[in-house]
C-alpha cells in the first residue's frame, strides 16, 4: 500500500477504506446526464469529524483533490470524483443525533436521507419540509446544491430551513456557525455561505435543519389549461389568495403525457379534454382542520374556474400521491425517454411564459427538444433536452442560459452547477463577481483541493 493510502487507513481503518479495483463504478457518478463517470484513488468512509478532519490535512500536504458523496442523487455532478483524487462518503456519518421537540430542530450527520429524518421527524409529529424529489437523497448533499423542491413556495429550499453547521475546513480546522436560534446578526454568515457551496468551501459534518408542524390533512387539484399563458397568469393570483399552496406546479402536455404512461396514473381526465391541454397545473394544500380543507378546495376551484381552467379535478389519497410522486420522479421519465441533459433554470415568476417561449423555440430551430415541467410558484423551470449531438446541444444550452438571466434569472435554481454547468456559469456571469468568488474560495480552501473543477473550470 502506497504512502498515501496507509496514511488514509490509519485514520479510517483499513475496512473503510477502497482502493483500485475495490472501488464499484456506484462511486464514479451521480445522475448527471451528460457527464462521464470518473473513478477516483481512494474512497473514505469516515465515522466522524474529527476523521474528516485528519483526512483534508492529509489531502492538503499531499495535493490530493477531494470530492464529498452523500447517495450520488444529485444531477450536476458535483459528487463526480476526481481522477487521481478522493472521494470521501458520508455513508457511515448517518445518525440522527437529536430531534428537539422544544427548539422545533433536528441536529443530523450529513449521511441521513430525507426518508429516515422523515421517519423520526413523523414521530414528534413534526417535519422537515424539503423534498427536492428523491427520498434516498442525504441531507449533506442537499446542503451542497442548496436543493429545493415542489414544497418551496411554502417552506423555502434547504437554505431557508439550515440553522447551523458543523463543518471541517480543508486545512483541518472543525468550526460550527449559526446554532438552534432562528436569527442571528454577529459577523458574515458562514452558514448560508457553505449552504450551496457544493463541496468546494468546506465539507459539512453536521447539520441543524429548522422543523415544523405536521399538518394532517391535504388535497391536491389538478387543472388542465388549453393555453399555456393562462396556466402562467394563473399563479400570481393563487399565490396571493391567501390558500397558501404547498405545491403549486406546471406540467406540459407531453411531460404529463409520460408521466401518465410511465406510472400508469389513472386522474379522470376525459380524452376529449386531454387531447386540447397544453400544461396543468397541480396545486396542494393542507390544514391541520378537514373542514377548513375542504373550504379552500372549494375556493380554489372556484378560482380555477375563473382563471380559465377547462375543468377541475380533485385527486382521491391514491391518485394525488402517485401523482406527486410522479412528478417529483420526473427527471426518471426524461431519462428513460432518451434525454440527454436536464435543466433547472430559474427566472422571476412573471417572466415563465415568455421564457419557456423562447426556449421552445431555440430548440426548434436547433432541432432539438425541449419539454418539463417546473416549480410555477418560484420560477423554477425543469426542460428535458432532446439533443445528441454535443456541440449543438452546448450552443443550445448557452442560448437558453441566457434567455434565463436576460430576464433576471439564473442558469440553477436547485441543482447546482456541479461539472455540467460551470463552463456556461464562467461564460455568462459578471467577471468581477467570479472574481470575487474565487478570492472566498482561496480564504477557504488556499490549496485548492476541494472539488476542482466546480464552479470554477
Amino acid at each position: 500500500m502506497g504512502t498515501v493510502a496507509a496514511r488514509l487507513a490509519d485514520i479510517v481503518g483499513a475496512e473503510n477504506l477502497l482502493v483500485g479495483d475495490a472501488i464499484s463504478d456506484d462511486y464514479a457518478h451521480d445522475e448527471a446526464l451528460s457527464v462521464q463517470q470518473q473513478k477516483p484513488a481512494y474512497v473514505a468512509k469516515p465515522h466522524s469529524a474529527e476523521e474528516v478532519a485528519e483526512l483534508l490535512k492529509a489531502a492538503t500536504e499531499a495535493g490530493l483533490p477531494v470530492t464529498a458523496r452523500g447517495s450520488g442523487t444529485g444531477l450536476s455532478a458535483a459528487a463526480r470524483p476526481v481522477e487521481g483524487g478522493l472521494l470521501v462518503s458520508f455513508e457511515r456519518m448517518n445518525a440522527v443525533l437529536e430531534i428537539d421537540t422544544v427548539n422545533h430542530v433536528a441536529v443530523v450527520q450529513p449521511g441521513v436521507t430525507l426518508a429516515e429524518l422523515d421517519q423520526r421527524t413523523a414521530e414528534a409529529n413534526l417535519t422537515y419540509p424539503v423534498y427536492p424529489g428523491e427520498l434516498s437523497a442525504s441531507i449533506g448533499g442537499n446542503v451542497g446544491t442548496n436543493a429545493g423542491g415542489m414544497r418551496a413556495i411554502k417552506y423555502g429550499v434547504t437554505r431557508s430551513n439550515v440553522l447551523g453547521l458543523q463543518a471541517v475546513l480543508p486545512t483541518g480546522e472543525i468550526i460550527r456557525t449559526g446554532g438552534r436560534t432562528s436569527k442571528i446578526s454577529t459577523g458574515y454568515d458562514l452558514t448560508q455561505l457553505i449552504v450551496g457551496s457544493e463541496g468546494t468551501l468546506a465539507l459539512a459534518t453536521e447539520v441543524t435543519v429548522k422543523l415544523h408542524p405536521r399538518l394532517p390533512h391535504g388535497a391536491t387539484v389538478l387543472a388542465p389549461f388549453d393555453d399555456f399563458d393562462q396556466v402562467m397568469a394563473a399563479v400570481p393570483k393563487i399565490v396571493t389568495s391567501g390558500l397558501a399552496p404547498h405545491i403549486l406546479e406546471y406540467i406540459d402536455n407531453l411531460t404529463m403525457a409520460a408521466i401518465v404512461y410511465n406510472e400508469k396514473l389513472e386522474l379522470g381526465v376525459p380524452d376529449a379534454i386531454r387531447d386540447k391541454v397544453q400544461a396543468y397545473l397541480v396545486v396542494a394544500l393542507e390544514n391541520r382542520d378537514t373542514g377548513r380543507l375542504g373550504e379552500d378546495v372549494e375556493t380554489l376551484g372556484e378560482l380555477l374556474g375563473e382563471l380559465g381552467a377547462i375543468d377541475v379535478y380533485v385527486l382521491e389519497g391514491g391518485s394525488a400521491r402517485k401523482l406527486i410522486e410522479a412528478r417529483e420522479k420526473a427527471f426518471w421519465s426524461a431519462k428513460s425517454a432518451g434525454a440527454d441533459d436536464v435543466i433547472d433554470v430559474v427566472v422571476p415568476r412573471s417572466s415563465m411564459s415568455p421564457f419557456l417561449t423562447k426556449a421552445r423555440e431555440l430548440a426548434l430551430a436547433a432541432g432539438a427538444g425541449a419539454i418539463g415541467c417546473g416549480h410555477a410558484g418560484d420560477g423554477n423551470v425543469h426542460l428535458a433536452i432532446f439533443c445528441k449531438d454535443p456541440e449543438v446541444r452546448s450552443k443550445l444550452l448557452t442560448d437558453i442560459f441566457t434567455c434565463a438571466m436576460d430576464l433576471g434569472g439564473a442558469i440553477s435554481g436547485e441543482h447546482g452547477l456541479g461539472r455540467t454547468k460551470t463552463k456556461y456559469h464562467k461564460e455568462l456571469e459578471d467577471p468581477a463577481k467570479l472574481e470575487l468568488l474565487r478570492r472566498i474560495k482561496q480564504g477557504f480552501d488556499p490549496a485548492g483541493i476541494l472539488n476542482p473543477g466546480v464552479l470554477f473550470s
